[in-house]
């Protein structure tokens, strides 16, 4: 060996300088070898011990991994089986590290509810070539490793798209076995009640919050109930105070975005009418249809929730005799002949959801709150980036806004559960429809993880428990129509500002986010989506360019929350 070499080469220059008669400075050299070579001996010694615990730290670090991940395969194991399984995954990693008699010892403390703990103790020693020249023969290393899981618990909000383009090229169907599957691999987390949970927020334009809310004071039905905002903007239609039953109808699609219906649009059996009924139920009511989206982008395919009635507010004659005509004057009939005939101007009020006198008819023109489908879109900005809490009656209103939108979706926002057979349940009810809006999804997969304010309040976290909370967005095109428009890079700033603040640890009371984003982008038809990259904390953007390819980016997410799961 090299030092034992270098040893003997030392003793030889010592005993040639002693046995020279060339002076003193000779022998003088010799005594102050010996302990120079010690020193120099002594740190080569103690390198070799240092190099030989670090391979064992690094050995040692890996094993208890390696017995984390069984025992939470295998909760029962014993602390025996723990040891035995240290010591082998060890001996197969340390090889050659330069260490002699190592033995290894694993406490392993079971979860109860506090977290599960394997304590690795590797002890051994490495044999000494210069040290043994003053009695140590050797020199002890030890050293340990700890890997807690368990007390690390997730939540994970999936927030999937469900607009009309994920019906093609098999994405809708692909998204929603792999996310199945992934709700599956996250059970597997949940050794005690309550490590995991997960909610499903399914999106297209606007979020199905479910009909069964119809009753909360979360809910803002002033949008929901009021008349077409054109018509609030731009004035009502020419001769609308002439407009009454069996006239013709006063909206037109180019100019207002609808026309008309011959009873309220959301009421079954409601068709297209080009006059105002002038008998039956729905009698002089003036309904406007769904809108086209012409004047008014954002509300595209949204319908309205009522009638104006129709009430006389003034008869005036016109022209008498047996000339009498109406001329150019709108709302003008005659009735009568010869010198009878007499012809009349009759003028209209208009009330909008109600009558002023005839509750049946006020309630024929006004649809209630039941009918609606579950659907709500943005909140009022700047709250349709925050998280704040939905209550109060301030202005803006913090609340939630339904509305009646002919592509609402079929599946519901499931909050934070447990109940993996429902959220797979939810998951399979997916149809695509409508237009893309990434921001609402977003916006209510945050609040699913909001433990302080409802509707979908997360259930309270353990004080004694570390959480690590995220959000999977996943979506095949580039915004399309929100609340206000159909322009994406509009779209788009609302969504920079709300990806930044979900990331914000400060807005979510110290509670850091990770967000994962995938683009579906089949043989690359779109860019790559800004949005969605600048979104993902960190690395976490993903664009996948077949469907087939979505189990691959879920297996890939799932593996990242993994890996943070069992080591601490």
């Amino acid at each position: 060996m090299f030092g034992k070499s270098m040893l003997k080469a030392g003793r030889r220059a010592a005993a040639g300088l002693i046995r020279s008669d060339r002076g003193n400075v000779a022998a003088i050299f010799a005594l102050a070898l010996v302990p120079m070579i010690g020193i120099v001996g002594a740190a080569i010694d103690y390198s070799r011990a240092v190099a030989a615990r670090s391979a064992m730290q690094a050995a040692l670090d890996t094993a208890a991994l390696m017995v984390s991940k069984d025992a939470q395969a295998n909760p029962n194991m014993t602390a025996d089986q723990a040891t035995a399984a240290a010591q082998k995954y060890f001996n197969a990693l340390y090889k050659n590290g330069g260490a002699n008699d190592i033995t290894i010892e694993a406490t392993y403390t079971q979860n109860t509810g506090q977290g599960a703990t394997v304590q690795l103790t590797g002890s051994g020693s490495v044999a000494t070539d210069f040290m043994r020249m003053a009695g140590f023969y050797s020199i002890g290393i030890s050293t340990d490793s700890q890997t807690k899981w368990g007390n690390t618990r997730m939540r994970v909000a999936l927030v999937l798209d469900n607009t009309g383009s994920m019906d093609s090229n098999n994405k809708m169907t692909k998204m929603q076995s792999a996310a199945k599957d992934l709700v599956d691999k996250l059970a597997t987390l949940n050794k005690v009640d309550g490590d995991v949970y997960v909610s499903i927020v399914p999106f297209a334009k606007d979020v199905n919050v479910g009909t069964s809310n119809v009753s909360e004071s979360w809910l803002n039905w002033s949008d929901w109930e009021s008349e077409p905002p054109y018509l609030l903007s731009n004035g009502y239609p020419t001769d609308w105070q002439y407009t009454g039953p069996g006239s013709d109808c006063p909206f037109v699609s180019k100019t207002h975005g609808f026309t008309c219906t011959d009873r309220p649009a959301t009421v079954s059996g409601a068709k297209s009418a080009s006059t105002i009924p002038s008998s039956g139920t729905y009698s002089g009511m003036i309904c406007p249809s769904i809108d086209s989206g012409r004047k008014l982008p954002g509300r595209t395919d949204v319908y309205y929730n009522g009638c104006y009635t129709s009430v006389v507010d003034q008869v005036t004659t016109i022209d008498s005799g047996r000339n009498a005509s109406c001329g150019s004057a709108s709302g003008c009939s005659c009735s009568g002949s010869g010198s009878s005939k007499v012809c009349k101007q009759t003028t209209y009020k208009h009330y909008w959801r109600t009558h002023p006198t005839d509750t049946t008819q006020a309630k024929n023109a006004a649809p209630a709150h039941s009918t609606w489908t579950g659907c709500v879109n943005d909140r009022n900005q700047p709250y349709d980036t925050t998280n704040d809490t939905m209550t109060g009656s301030g202005t803006p209103s913090k609340l939630a806004y339904p509305e009646q939108w002919k592509d609402c979706l079929s599946a519901t926002v499931s909050g934070m559960s447990n109940s993996w057979s429902n959220l797979k349940t939810q998951i399979t009810n997916m149809v695509a429809s409508g237009n893309t809006n990434q921001p609402i999804g977003l916006a209510w997969g945050w609040q699913t993880l909001n433990t302080a304010n409802g509707p979908f309040k997360a259930p309270a976290k353990d004080p004694n428990s570390i959480y690590n909370d995220y959000i999977v967005l996943l979506s095949d095109g580039m915004n399309t129509q929100n609340r206000w428009s159909t322009t994406q890079s509009a779209i788009d700033a609302r969504q920079a500002i709300l990806c930044q603040n979900v990331k914000d640890a400060t807005q979510n009371g110290g509670n850091k986010i990770t967000i994962f984003t995938i683009q579906v982008n089949i043989n690359k038809a779109d860019p790559q989506s800004t949005a969605l990259k600048n979104c993902a904390t960190g690395d976490n953007f993903q664009m996948i360019t077949s469907a087939d390819q979505t189990a691959d980016a879920f297996n890939n997410i799932f593996t990242q929350i993994a890996k943070l799961r069992i080591s601490q």
